[in-house]
């Protein structure tokens, strides 16, 4: 490593940059203000879509998606329309603790799971199914187990009751801190990655507390960014003069007023045909308690257009798809009329879509065959969904999920020898590889 400096790496999955700004600000995290008095604090964008799985796959290899081949917790088995959960093994391009000297510790990082051989330790993040299947090296699963160490929070809790879900994010943030203060002493490293998720569900299921000063849970909302504060006042609190500090999340949080199907938009519009309900299951991560559509095969002979989450729109190409619909010298027509369609879409008189993508325009890499063809980023308030077991929902808020992940208002955080060159103004999560890689030589 360079001149044997260390780097520290704090993940707050789903932080805006305003939230993380207002709370240190205001004396909620008093410790992250210290930090940013001698540190550079910058508002970040995120990947496209704005998806965790996707997010972070980009972060650790400084790749986009048509690189590293990840384009959401969801993807299609190709020549298939049957639904697959993509994994760690799935990712195309590695990530810096494969390629990067030194030795690493890597704790709770989203779509890390399995675990794979590296040279220190990793405990996989969500999605994780098996807990001895997401540690490497495998003799860590006893001690882990020993602390009742957890993945991830029981989401389901927040569906019976807020309270519980705070009571929740709080006993599992204080599992992974009694976690990294073992790693943290017991493994030699020089690269030390912890990544919070509880930052992302409190926000999901309690963004409305968050914007409204009256309500109940304002405070468990204030007080559980607290305890995150107090975990990176410890962490920090460790580091020696010379280490380095970055700090990021993997895209903002917004409140979510209007639910909005992406497939039924497509199925009342004439580009998707569909049988029957299709068949269900439930997702890979059980503490979900999501139910998904293994398949999307009662898509009906004619279908042009399907979507997956959020915004992921595929054209139905003959050769690509088993009833594939659409001839190549159609796809320029069809993707132009999907794009005028959403452009155009109106829910209660305001814009649903605030821009769209081709994949051609923001991907690049190998890859970039397997993307959807067309991208959609919703405006303000709108969150878009593609279940098709709930197709028919009119468009309205979801009952206990008031928080949706937005695009353009992550954070970076850099405090290090290098740190007032090394980042620029409008950083965006691809370019936080190779701040890691200057900052330990690579």
């Amino acid at each position: 490593m360079a001149n044997g400096e260390r780097t520290v790496f704090i993940g707050l999955d789903g932080v805006p940059y305003g939230l993380i700004e207002r709370l240190s600000d205001d004396g909620t995290m008093p410790n992250f203000r210290r930090l940013r008095e001698d540190g550079v604090f910058r508002k970040m964008e995120s990947s496209i879509p704005e998806i965790s799985s996707v997010s972070w796959s980009s972060i650790i290899t400084g790749k986009n998606p048509g690189e590293h081949g990840i384009f959401g917790f969801t993807d299609m088995i190709p020549g298939s329309y049957t639904l697959s959960f993509p994994n760690f093994n799935n990712l195309r391009a590695k990530p810096f603790w494969h390629e990067n000297q030194g030795r690493h510790v890597i704790v709770n990082v989203p779509s890390t799971y399995p675990a794979k051989e590296l040279n220190g330790f990793l405990v996989s993040g969500f999605v994780s199914l098996d807990l001895e299947k997401a540690v490497y090296p495998e003799s860590y699963v006893p001690k882990l187990k020993e602390m009742d160490y957890r993945i991830d929070v029981d989401a389901a809790k927040g569906h019976k009751s807020k309270q519980l879900l705070l009571d929740e994010l709080s006993k599992v943030h204080g599992i992974r801190m009694r976690a990294v203060r073992h790693l943290w002493k017991e493994v030699e490293w020089d690269t030390f990655m912890v990544v919070f998720t509880g930052t992302d569900r409190i926000g999901h299921f309690l963004w409305d507390a968050w914007e409204d000063p009256g309500h109940e849970l304002h405070g468990g909302f204030r007080n559980y960014f607290k305890e995150i504060d107090d975990a990176i006042g410890e962490i920090t609190g460790w580091m020696r003069p010379e280490d380095n500090l970055v700090m990021c999340s993997d895209h903002g949080m917004e409140l979510a007023e209007v639910n909005v199907n992406v497939n039924r938009v497509l199925r009342d519009s004439g580009f998707l045909k569909l049988d029957d309900q299709p068949k269900g299951g439930t997702h890979p991560n059980q503490s979900m308690q999501v139910k998904k559509p293994l398949s999307y095969s009662n898509m009906l002979e004619g279908t042009k257009a399907f979507a997956l989450d959020p915004g992921r729109i595929y054209i139905n190409m003959e050769g690509k798809y088993p009833r594939g619909a659409v001839r190549p010298e159609e796809r320029e027509r069809v993707l132009s009329g999907l794009e005028s369609l959403f452009s155009n879409l109106k829910v209660n008189g305001k814009k649903v879509i605030r821009r769209t993508f081709r994949r051609e325009d923001i991907y690049n890499g190998p890859h970039t065959g397997r993307a959807p063809d067309l991208i959609l980023l919703a405006d303000k308030g709108f969150n878009l969904k593609a279940s098709l077991m709930d197709i028919e929902k009119e468009p309205g808020m979801h009952p206990v999920l008031t928080g949706k992940h937005s695009q353009d208002d992550a954070f970076l955080f850099v405090k290090g020898s290098h740190n007032r060159n090394i980042i620029n103004d409008k950083p965006k999560v691809v370019d936080i590889r190779d701040i890691l890689d200057r900052l330990q030589g690579a």
